[in-house]
């Protein structure tokens, strides 16, 4: 099994200092990867319901604001050699897809083929409306905006033609060095976020599960992919204990239960205290439950 970290980049903590202690100590320590997450703008006040908290709050300070993923990613790519660079998550959806190809394919490159695209629909309808976009069909708008993006990414002249998008016959260059596409996650524990895992993605990203709950997940994600003529093997399951807390007991029962990769938390404020905190993340768990 492989350990990664999921690290929460807000203002003000995460500077630039921060960002090249995070990659190096990462790296060295023997973590396969680190995720970024992303929210465009935060609110004072909202509807939308937060799904991971019992307040339906997420725990993050409006005023704090959190670094753009591929900006990110990207400075990531630049102070690390072997350590895979994920999105946990893209919002896809409220995104202009023509953009987020050329950010993705820009990335793979420059990091030598080193990104995964984790992608989510996104649940802060106040954010949409921000962007312009609408919220209600974003897991339709979503799965269109995937096809936009792989022509971008696979085809000579790209173009497409749908309800959400309309593509002129175009090219964007550089592709991605990973082909057709880097690999897909699709975060979420819906059951409409295991069909899209089971129809177009490579893996799951799954967020914030007790060891149960996991197992009753995968169970589910298996039928869909055997309806599909896929199997278990096609997908990569990464889950983020996120909330929780992530004792060497749910580890293992998250190992018991198949998954290939945990993410772990690695929540600091200054680049010291992120050191010490990936020092005791390795040695709980890389070192003695060992790197696939």
């Amino acid at each position: 099994m492989k350990f990664g970290i999921f690290a929460p980049l807000a203002n003000p903590f995460a500077s630039a200092d921060y960002l090249k202690t995070l990659g190096a100590a990462a790296e060295e320590r023997g973590f396969d990867s680190i995720w970024v997450a992303e929210h465009v703008v935060l609110f004072d006040e909202y509807k939308s319901r937060y799904p991971y908290a019992n307040d339906g709050r997420i725990p993050v300070p409006p005023e704090s604001g959190i670094l753009d993923p591929f900006v990110a990613l990207s400075y990531l790519a630049a102070v690390t050699n072997t350590i895979r660079l994920g999105t946990g998550i893209c919002l896809v959806p409220q995104r202009n897809p023509v953009y987020t190809a050329k950010e993705v394919a820009t990335l793979d490159w420059l990091s030598d083929g080193r990104f995964d695209l984790g992608i989510g629909v996104g649940w802060l309808a106040e954010e949409f409306e921000a962007l312009d976009v609408p919220f209600e069909h974003r897991g339709s708008r979503c799965r269109a905006y995937i096809d936009v993006m792989k022509t971008l990414w696979a085809d000579p002249i790209s173009e497409y033609s749908g309800e959400f998008y309309k593509l002129a016959p175009t090219r964007q260059f550089p592709k991605p060095i990973q082909q057709p596409h880097p690999p897909i996650h699709f975060g979420g524990e819906s059951d409409a976020a295991l069909r899209r895992v089971a129809d177009l993605g490579q893996g799951w990203y799954g967020f914030n599960l007790e060891a149960d709950q996991l197992n009753e997940r995968i169970a589910h994600l298996e039928t869909l992919l055997e309806e599909r003529g896929r199997k278990r093997s096609d997908i990569e399951i990464s889950v983020c204990p996120y909330l929780l807390s992530a004792g060497p007991e749910l580890i293992e029962r998250y190992q018991d239960a198949g998954v290939d990769r945990v993410i772990l938390v690695a929540s600091a404020t200054e680049p010291d205290s992120l050191v010490k905190a990936l020092d005791e993340l390795a040695s709980a768990f890389v070192v003695k439950m060992g790197v696939g």
